[in-house]
Order: C-alpha cells, then sequence, then structure tokens
C-alpha cells in the first residue's frame, strides 16, 4: 500500500477511514494490526480484500496493481488470492457447515474442495457439526466456520477481521495456532485485526493504527500460545 487513503462522504460532511497508509506485508509474515474501534483497522483489510477501493493512493499484490483493475480482474483476485474471515460471519444459512466451507473451496477453483472442507472444519473443532445449519449452531461455532470456510480455500493472503471476537479463550488460542500454521507451514500472509493486545504479542509483526493513520509498525518476538492470557 503506498499513500492510501479512504474518505466517505456521510451527512454532508467527510469522514477520514484512512490516510496516507504506506503498507508492505510479505508472503509468510502474521501480520496483526492492531487499534481501537473507529481506527481504520476494518477499512485497512477491507482494501487489500479489494472489497472496497481508495480514493488515493495505491495497493499492488504480488506486483499486480489492483487499484488499476477491472471489476473482473478483482473478481478473480478475491476468488483466488485471498481468504476473508468477516466479523459479522457471511454463512449462508440454507447450506449446512460442510456446505459453507466447500463452498470457499469450490469458488476457489478447488477439485478436492469436499475433502478440504471435512478437513479444515475438523481443524477447527467441527468434525460433529458438518451438517448442521448456522442456526443449530452457537456463535462461535458460527465463527469457526466462517474461518474454516476462508482457510479450506487455501488462497496465499489470509484476512481476518476479529476471529477470535466470538470464542471462548482455550478455542481462540486453537484458532490463533491454525493461522500460524498457515502462515509458517503453507508461507501465506496472515493479517488479523484486532483490539486485543494480547492476541498480538503472537505476531510477527505488530501495525498500530490510530485515526486511520500507522502510529507504530514494529517488528515482534513471538510470544508462545502457553503465554497467552484474556
Amino acid at each position: 500500500m503506498r499513500g492510501v487513503s479512504r474518505s466517505y462522504e456521510i451527512g454532508g460532511g467527510t469522514v477520514t477511514a484512512l490516510d496516507s497508509v504506506d503498507l508492505t506485508v510479505d508472503a509468510g509474515e502474521f501480520v496483526v494490526i492492531l487499534g481501537p474501534s473507529g481506527s481504520g483497522k476494518t477499512t485497512l483489510i477491507n482494501m487489500i480484500g479489494a472489497l472496497d477501493s481508495p480514493t488515493a493512493g495505491t495497493i499492488a499484490i504480488a506486483g499486480a496493481d489492483i487499484t488499476a483493475a477491472s471489476r473482473r480482474e478483482l473478481f478473480a483476485f478475491r476468488r483466488r488470492g485471498v481468504g476473508l474471515i468477516f466479523q459479522s460471519f457471511n454463512l449462508f444459512p440454507g447450506l449446512s457447515a460442510l456446505e459453507n466451507v466447500q463452498f470457499g473451496a469450490d469458488v476457489a477453483g478447488r477439485d478436492d474442495a469436499r475433502e478440504r472442507a471435512e478437513a479444515t472444519l475438523e481443524r477447527v473443532g467441527l468434525a460433529e457439526r458438518l451438517h448442521h445449519f448456522p442456526n443449530e449452531l452457537s456463535g462461535g461455532e458460527q465463527q469457526r466456520v466462517a474461518i474454516a470456510r476462508a482457510l479450506a480455500a487455501g488462497n496465499p493472503i489470509v484476512l481476518a477481521d476479529e476471529p477470535t471476537g466470538e470464542l471462548d479463550f482455550r478455542t481462540g488460542v486453537q484458532i490463533l495456532e491454525l493461522l500460524h500454521d498457515v502462515t509458517h507451514s503453507a508461507g501465506n500472509a496472515v493479517l488479523v485485526v484486532t483490539h486485543n493486545r494480547e492476541i498480538a504479542r503472537v505476531a510477527d509483526r505488530i501495525v498500530e493504527l490510530s485515526s486511520g493513520r500507522i502510529e507504530s509498525d514494529r517488528a515482534n518476538e513471538p510470544a508462545t500460545m502457553a503465554e497467552l492470557r484474556w
């Protein structure tokens, strides 16, 4: 990201969600984007995930400038380039947990979509809930389905908006371990948005946002999962 800004016209005024942000993330990095509500965290990952466009600046993924991309090119990028874990889950109510996760792998063009879906749901602790529908799952279980859907796609970038927000501590650590695994064993770039400073302790790098600007960007010596408490 180079000089990326995003402003919105609201109620006759202008609100700046991001203000001249410069950010580079490498493959194999586990980055935590830290900041309070309203700091621009979600807007930042929406830009990287091609869900929104900047009002100024450029964004390049693997050398390709997505700010200059066509709608068709952006669609292809979202299918095969990025796995998105939404804070609001965005599950399909008429599909089972297995079908929701398989959908993500199908969209990414994976030939083994069903096998990926089953294996990933097992990794997030939902092997016994494959055929349950979202309204039959707790909030924490729905969040794990959303996480599994993003990971089963196998895309090189994973963007997670408060991925442990609905989870108990034990399950939250399990999910962080899984995100760490896809970062370091598969070489994915993983960006986690959170206000929880404890989660930031396990990052390779911590980027702090305030009022749409990067206040600090520093390397971190990751703590072990056993050291976490919240």
